[in-house]
């Protein structure tokens, strides 16, 4: 568990640099992938996955 947590700290923080400082380019978003399954395999998983379905309804219901 260790390991994943200072994965995804470091990829994370990887990731928010690159979009700070250049863009986003193809390496980059290889290091976002890498962040995104650290993440994925992580015991925040379940929490992330509901707030983003949480956000998809909310928008979902929004009606102009």
């Amino acid at each position: 568990m260790a390991l994943s947590i200072s994965g995804i700290v470091l990829f994370g923080t990887i990731a928010f640099l690159f979009f700070r400082r250049d863009g986003l380019k193809a390496s980059h978003a290889v290091v976002c992938s890498l962040f995104g399954f650290y993440v994925a395999g992580s015991s925040i998983a379940p929490s992330i996955t509901a707030g983003s379905a949480s956000l998809a309804s909310l928008l979902g219901g929004i009606k102009f």
